[in-house]
Parts: structure tokens; C-alpha cells; sequence
């Protein structure tokens, strides 16, 4: 059994930031990652949209090393956090405690327990799949679940885009800016987004719409290079070109540690306020999981940031 100051869950960018503030606050820190270091961010080819991350050019201005990736920004946060005394615990949290002392109870599912003062949430939010062949296969590789992560390597390609709600009209307006030729498939014969949304996205010139449509098969070799469609309503499939597929289907908070603890709005997400405080003292959440997040790395930094700033007043009060 250990005795924390803040027990951090998930190591994400939000996570990772979260537990650089707690740790240089001098905070006794743990963070707890099921999988690996650096979450969502490990897809992304090239973080150009992070500010300051840019290429490297020599005197003349060409270019010499890209951007960093995903990776070797997530890599980075570790080795920060790390260098301010975080220390970090790969495994599983079974479930979260909160105790009459207002102390927290983290039950490992090796049955390994944490006491900690506090405990912030930054377990993210997965995108919801649709389960076809060739999407894991070619994720990272023409299939996507961000248009302003990866839509930039698209530019003046064939791109598809999955999904009839306000993400996949707002995402698919994003790329018709970097293309001519989005192509928007649905399910259904109408949109679920915003009735002004809509309208943006049926008048459009860059933007085709297919009703009744699904994706049932991406393929390719390095990439991505065709998908195959069926018509919902005639069953027929054809064949067409493609270079990107953009997926929004939605996403799934990965929530499900505190749905019993604390207050989640109606798609799962953790409701917090603007302290990323959620409804249970000391408890905190930040990045992805939290409801009403823009979901960005920048952001799910910044969230990280505050919840652990927040988090460290509240122990300090804790401990008089």
C-alpha cells in the first residue's frame, strides 16, 4: 500500500501535463497508464499544429527535420514529468474509492492499493469505430479519426468522411478547404447535425453527399486506395478511388471508473467546471474524458495543467 498526494490516471497529454504541474508543486505523483505513454497522440504522423512545434530549416529556409510526431511529443512529456520527481505505474485500475477521511482509495486490479489526497481523471475518449476491414489495418495510414490532425497530408486528394452529426459536417467543411473532392457517406437519408450545419454542407462545391451509403471495406497496400460502398436501400456495391477516409462516428469517454462516483452527462463525459473540479472533491478530470472538451492535444494539455494546479490547492487545504 503507497501514500500519495495525487494519483494521476491515464498518461495522455492531459495526464502527462497534469503530472509535470503536481510533481513541480511538489507533490507526491502517480500515474497510472493501462497501455502506453502518450495515448491518442502516439497516431499522430506529425503534430504541426501544436504552436511552436515546426520544422527545423537551415539559413536558406529549406527544410530539415519536420515537426515532431505525436510520439516524440508524448515522449518528451514523459521525460519532463519524469525529470520534476512524477513517477509513473503501468496497470490496470479496477476501481476508485472515496473514503470518510476524504482520502481516495485506488484498487489495482493486481490488488495492489494506492491512498491518495487526490485524483484526477485523464483517461481520454476513444473514437468510436465502425468495425470494417481495413480500418486498424490503415489507421494512421489514410484512415482517421481528426481532419485538423491529418487533413493536411490530404491536400488535393480524394477523401471520404464517415458520418451525418455536427463533427462530420464541421470536419468535412475543414477539408473541403484543403480538396475539391470531399465525399461525405451516410448511413441514412438525412443529416443528424444542425439544421445550419446542413445547409453549409449541402451548398458546398467541394463536397459531394451519398445518402443511404456505407463503407463496407477500406483497401490499399502502404495506404489507403480505394473503399468499397453499398447502397443501404438496393444493396449494391461499387468500387471507388480514395486516399483518406475520415471517420466520425463519434467517440466513447472512457469513463466507466467513476460513472458510480461522479456526475457524467448524458454521452458519458465527466462533467467538471471550469477548475476541472468534478461533483466530488478532490476528484478532477481533464482532456478527453471531460465533457464539453475541444478534443486537442493543446487542450488536453492545458486541461491537465489546470486540473493539477487546482488539485494542489485542494491538498493543501486538505492538509490545513
Amino acid at each position: 500500500m503507497s501514500y500519495l498526494d495525487l494519483v494521476i490516471i491515464g498518461a495522455g497529454p492531459a495526464g502527462l501535463t497534469a503530472a509535470q504541474y503536481g510533481a513541480r508543486a511538489n507533490l507526491k505523483v502517480l500515474v497510472i497508464e493501462q497501455l502506453s505513454v502518450g495515448g491518442q497522440a502516439l497516431i499522430i504522423d506529425m503534430l504541426e499544429n501544436y504552436p511552436g512545434n515546426t520544422a527545423q530549416v537551415d539559413e536558406t529556409g529549406k527544410e530539415i527535420t519536420p515537426p515532431k510526431s505525436g510520439y516524440e511529443f508524448a515522449m518528451d512529456l514523459h521525460r519532463q514529468a519524469e525529470s520534476f520527481g512524477a513517477s509513473f505505474l503501468f496497470g490496470v485500475v479496477a476501481s476508485i474509492n472515496k473514503n470518510k477521511d476524504d482520502l481516495f482509495t485506488v484498487n489495482m486490479i493486481d490488488g495492489t492499493i494506492h491512498i491518495t489526497s487526490a485524483v484526477i481523471i485523464a483517461t481520454g475518449a476513444k473514437p468510436r469505430q465502425l468495425g470494417i476491414p481495413g480500418e486498424s489495418e490503415f489507421s494512421g495510414r489514410g484512415v482517421s479519426y481528426c481532419a485538423t490532425c491529418d487533413g493536411n497530408f490530404f491536400r488535393n486528394k480524394k477523401i471520404f468522411v464517415v458520418g451525418g452529426g455536427d463533427a462530420a459536417c464541421d470536419e468535412a467543411r475543414y477539408l473541403s478547404k484543403l480538396t475539391q473532392t470531399v465525399v461525405i457517406v451516410l448511413r441514412r437519408g438525412e443529416f443528424r447535425a444542425q439544421k445550419a450545419l446542413i445547409k453549409r454542407t449541402l451548398e458546398n462545391p467541394n463536397i459531394e453527399v451519398r445518402f443511404n451509403t456505407v463503407i463496407k471495406k477500406i483497401k490499399g497496400v502502404q495506404k489507403v486506395n480505394s473503399v468499397v460502398l453499398e447502397n443501404t436501400i438496393t444493396s449494391e456495391k461499387t468500387e471507388d478511388l480514395a486516399h483518406a477516409v475520415f471517420i466520425f462516428a463519434g467517440t466513447v469517454p472512457q469513463s466507466s471508473l467513476v460513472k458510480d462516483l461522479a456526475a457524467l452527462d448524458e454521452g458519458g463525459y465527466i462533467i467538471t467546471d471550469n477548475k476541472m473540479a468534478t461533483s466530488v472533491p478532490g476528484l478532477f478530470a481533464a482532456g478527453d474524458v471531460r465533457s464539453g472538451a475541444f478534443r486537442q492535444v493543446i487542450t488536453a494539455a492545458a486541461d491537465g495543467a489546470a486540473a493539477a494546479h487546482y488539485a494542489a490547492g485542494y491538498i493543501d487545504e486538505l492538509k490545513g
